[in-house]
This record gives C-alpha cells, structure tokens and sequence, in this order.
C-alpha cells in the first residue's frame, strides 16, 4: 500500500515510460555528437531518463503480471514480454558499463550491444503502442497528486546516478575513470597503442604514398595537390580522442595546420565549409572557421600514425567525436554549403 501511494497512477507510469523512452532516444543519439564539456548535460539527462525508467519499470510489471500466464498469452502479450525483456537488457547493459562492466563480442562489446538494445526498443514500443494507445489526457487525471509523485521519481532518479559516482571509486571499478561522454580511458599518451576501430565498414589497404596525395580544392582561387614530401609536419597538438564506441584516448598529434593549408588555396568569400574526404569516400565537414584550427595529423605521440589509426593523414578536430576525424585523407574541398550526402556516406563508404 505504501509503495502504491508513492507511485503515479497506471495512466500516468504508462506515459512516464513513453516519455523516458523517448527522452532516451533522443539523448543517446545527441550523445554520438556530445564532444565539449559543455554538451555534458545531455549525457546527465540520458542517465537520468534511464533510472527514471528504471523506478517505473517494475511498477509496470507488477501491475500486468497476471497477463502473461501461458493460458492468458496472446500475439501481443508475447510481442509485450518481448519489449520488456529487450528494455530490461538495455537498462541493465548500461548499469553494467557505468559500474565497470566488459563483454567480449568479438569486434563488439557491452558498450555495443547496449545501443543495440536501447535502439531496438523504440519500434517495439511503438508496435505495442498500436493494441494500447489512449489519450495522454488520461494521465492527468491523477493531477497534482501525480505531479508531485513524479517530482519524488526524477529527484530519487538524480541523486541515485549521483551516488553511482561514489560507488564506482569506492570499489575502484573500471567505471571510475570516465569522461563525462561516459567512454573509458584507453592508451592515453602510447603512441599507436589505443584501440583501432572504423565507423561502419571502413577498411581499406594501407595506403602507399609513392601513388598518394593530398589535394585541396573547391571554391579557392589556387587549387593545389601535396605528395606526402611535400607536407610538412611541424605543428603540435594535444587533443583527446573520443569515439562512440565507449573509450578516449589523450595524445600529442603532430601535422599539418588546415588553416596553412588554407592560406594558401586562398579560399574565396562564399567558402563556409571544408569537407574531407578519406580514400573509402568516407567524409566529413567543418565549418571554416573551425576547420582553421584543425590538424591532418601525421604522427602521435612522436611515432608515425598506424595504417589503422589513419596513415599517411588523420583529421584531428578537438570537441569532435570519433566518427568525425576521418581517417586516410585524401582531399581537403573548401564549399559554400555542405555536402547532405555526406550523411548517407558515412555509413556505406567501404561497403
């Protein structure tokens, strides 16, 4: 009884589960982008949205236990423990990572398999949605009673993500050392040594820079093409490399300054975007200005990059996500707008 008068009425646990849902979704995708402390609070609210999911869950459950007897079973009630289950494993994939947690999937992990789960379980959801949908009007009918039961869930929600902080240094778990993303550390000021991982599909064979060279194009009064002699590498950079797949890696990158290269096509004054393009077709852009302080990185930490780590020429763009410092670059485009299709290669370049 004491916990029924401290949870939101049923109306109100269901929209309270869309919403997290939802909220999770959103963030989670917003996470890939999240590259500067000050994006932090997205990653706040998805951890957030989870624990509030969490607390309301097993509310649910216990409400529409005595549906799933094998006797009441129906197509979508099995469709419905299937949400469920699925829902569980995302939630439980994402507290096993913030607490240290490892899985070996061959080239996947835990990280991996719990954005598979988190993105399974929107259709799902929506599915079950089409048997159960009813007015959001109805879950209002609790009123302020419900409010202030909702105040009470997403305040238990902040202070229990908080105390996992204390937890994991408390039993020195591999989930201490996370940057605000969430990644861990991994290979941090060790040369080649952190991990090797492509977006999507790109694997190409090591270039050979006797038949490579860089060009720099596109709306620039002298278009220019560089051998790998050509180039020189002289300016330093220290920026932290974080990539989707849940680890960051802090280096000193030496290269080449885009802004030379830059200066010297002589961008016209319609330019705002520079694209670059990996030998896959992988690409990528920046905005000028931006695109001005990046790197095409040579080596790091004082050893020439890897073949997987980019080799002969790496995009590094401080407060970018992984996925966006291209690797293998071949040419740098000046443009006046940027490329949609970029998007779409992204996720079929090397295939």
């Amino acid at each position: 009884m004491a916990i029924r008068r401290l949870t939101p009425t049923p109306r109100a646990v269901d929209w309270g589960l869309f919403a997290a849902v939802a909220t999770l979704l959103t963030t989670g995708i917003a996470t890939i982008f999240a590259g500067i402390p000050s994006s932090a609070w997205i990653i706040d609210l998805h951890a957030l949205s989870g624990v509030v999911l969490t607390l309301l869950l097993p509310v649910k459950l216990r409400r529409v236990a005595h549906r799933v007897s094998p006797s009441r079973l129906t197509g979508a009630r099995v469709l419905s423990l299937g949400l469920a289950v699925i829902t569980l494993g995302a939630l439980s994939t994402g507290v096993w990572w913030i607490f240290g947690g490892t899985l070996d999937l061959g080239p996947w992990g835990l990280f991996h398999l719990h954005i598979a789960l988190g993105l399974l379980v929107p259709p799902l959801l929506l599915v079950h949605l089409r048997a159960r949908f009813y007015s959001p009007t109805q879950a209002t009918r609790g009123g302020r009673r419900d409010v202030l039961r909702y105040a009470g869930l997403v305040t238990a929600g902040a202070l229990l993500w908080r105390v996992q902080g204390p937890v994991n240094d408390a039993l020195d778990t591999a989930g201490t050392d996370r940057r605000y993303t969430g990644s861990r550390e991994e290979g941090t000021d060790d040369g080649n040594r952190f991990p090797v991982t492509s977006w999507v599909a790109d694997d190409p064979d090591p270039v050979d820079t006797a038949d490579w060279s860089l060009s720099v194009a596109g709306r620039a009064a002298s278009e220019t093409s560089y051998t790998a002699d050509e180039l020189s590498p002289d300016a330093t950079e220290s920026a932290v490399l974080d990539c989707t797949s849940g680890w960051y890696s802090g280096h000193e990158w030496r290269g080449v300054r885009v802004g030379e290269l830059l200066d010297a096509a002589d961008p016209d004054d319609a330019a705002a975007w520079v694209q670059f393009r990996s030998v896959t077709g992988y690409r990528w852009s920046l905005p000028l200005s931006e695109a001005r302080s990046a790197m095409l990185a040579t080596h790091v930490d004082g050893e020439r990059l890897a073949h997987g780590h980019g080799y002969p020429l790496r995009l590094v763009a401080p407060g970018r996500r992984g996925f966006q410092w291209v690797k293998w670059v071949e040419s740098v485009r000046v443009s006046k707008r940027r490329e949609l299709g970029e998007w779409l290669a992204i996720f079929v370049s090397g295939l």
